[in-house]
């Protein structure tokens, strides 16, 4: 089954949820957990699954998610696999940018033909989780079903944010609801586990991952030429048309990381004992670029609930419930505390450790105190810095930083001098 399945990994397009993280890069080039990209997660999950065919679909600021991809994916010369980008481009048939989901993979299916396939796994590059495709794929090939939706149970809140289906008692999808009212909400109620049940997770989301039979996405897509979204149109449309639509439940962790909001707390959720994402697994490994970077270099710092990545040289007094990504530089008195440091491209040389015209090298400076906050890459912070990120401050972007939902951004390559309070 998996080698007749291909996936497409939807890229998103400008990810202005994202931003300013998404100002010079894709949304699934974002680095995450200190050395990974978003894009690693549904790829690892793909080759852990066997499927070994991936087109990533991507439109805006891709350069970055190609140079990853390119130095990251090699396979055996000998196989059939790959990882390729699938940019938006003009053709004959079409000269606009995708419009949505099912858009981008309409104006791309025409690269897909050109191998041999029976499956079409589409999944989505802003999400964190671990899962198996081969029991997806299996259930769906076992029910002989047009149309496979992922849905994971959530509570009522929770429902109003999501894709919702009503199934019935064969997992049979009958009826679907974008983001329904809190007053709605409770008729979209499904048959779920018990243990799901205890928790009042009695609502089946979409997770956004689908599994199509090849012959059924190209009818949905000739018979409904002006859909262009998958959760909109060509769910509800599959639905409507009487094909078999089934739901496959899933109960592990998984999380949207669509918001600054959300990336922060999945990334620093990370931190703890037992985190839910397991990184740590001899079986589900999460891939990606190979570096050849030296061990940390950590001095006079204590350290709690903290993860430090390779290359990384750490003077601070203090490092707590922060993630530090690699090649990050800290310097002494410096105290971090709820952060999230993405690191920096290359190591600072000891003339580079010189200030220029006042700017300050690359890294974190000394005697800094900064709690809630992103620093992204390449960032230079000087010393005697105060960031206090937390609700008190007003949302906005002012230049080398924006503030989103009381978390202060430090824009890739900002500049912050000697002596800045925010």
């Amino acid at each position: 089954m998996e080698e007749k399945t291909i996936a497409v990994i939807l890229g998103g397009g400008q990810g202005s949820r994202l931003y300013p993280l998404t100002k010079s890069r894709s949304k699934p080039a974002v680095p995450i957990a200190g050395k990974y990209r978003l894009v690693d997660i549904p790829i690892s999950n793909c080759l852990n699954s066997n499927i070994r065919r991936i087109f990533v679909l991507t439109q805006f600021n891709s350069a970055s998610l190609n140079r990853h991809i390119k130095n990251t994916y090699h396979f055996d010369a000998f196989s059939n696999a790959f990882v390729d980008i699938l940019a938006a481009e003009q053709t004959l048939r079409n000269s606009s940018w995708f419009q949505g989901t099912a858009d981008a993979v309409r104006q791309s299916i025409h690269h897909l033909e050109n191998h041999d396939y029976e499956y079409v796994l589409i999944l989505s590059g802003d999400q964190l989780y671990q899962m198996d495709f081969k029991e997806m794929l299996k259930d769906h090939v076992e029910r002989d079903a047009d149309l496979t939706i992922a849905t994971i149970p959530v509570n009522k809140f929770d429902a109003t944010g999501f894709g919702i289906m009503k199934t019935d008692k064969k997992k049979n999808i009958v009826s679907f609801v974008e983001k329904p009212n809190l007053d709605e909400v409770e008729k979209w109620k499904s048959e779920v586990s018990p243990e799901m049940k205890a928790e009042n997770r009695d609502y089946l989301a979409s997770m956004g991952i689908y599994i199509f039979k090849r012959q059924t996405l190209l009818d949905l897509f000739n018979n409904n030429p002006d859909a262009t979204d998958f959760g909109k149109e060509i769910i509800p449309k599959s639905i409507e048309e009487k094909m078999s639509v089934i739901s496959y439940e899933y109960s592990g962790y998984w999380t949207d990381i669509g918001t600054i909001r959300s990336f922060f707390d999945a990334n620093l959720e990370l931190t703890n004992d037992l985190p839910k994402f397991n990184l740590y697994d001899n079986v589900r490994q999460v891939y990606t670029r190979a570096r050849l970077l030296p061990a940390s270099k950590i001095s006079g710092t204590t350290l709690e609930r903290t993860v430090v990545a390779e290359g990384s040289i750490v003077h601070a007094s203090r490092l707590e419930h922060t993630l530090v990504g690699i090649r990050s530089r800290i310097g002494s008195g410096t105290t971090i505390v709820n952060c999230i440091l993405m690191g920096n491209d290359y190591f600072t040389s000891l003339e580079d450790l010189k200030p220029r015209n006042g700017i300050p090298p690359i890294g974190i400076g000394e005697r800094c105190y900064i709690k809630n906050a992103i620093i992204d890459k390449n960032a230079r912070i000087g010393n005697d810095i105060r960031i206090n990120g937390g609700d008190h401050l007003k949302n906005g972007d002012y230049g080398d930083y924006v503030v989103v939902d009381g978390i202060v951004v430090v824009t890739k390559g900002g500049v912050l001098k000697d002596g800045t309070v925010i």
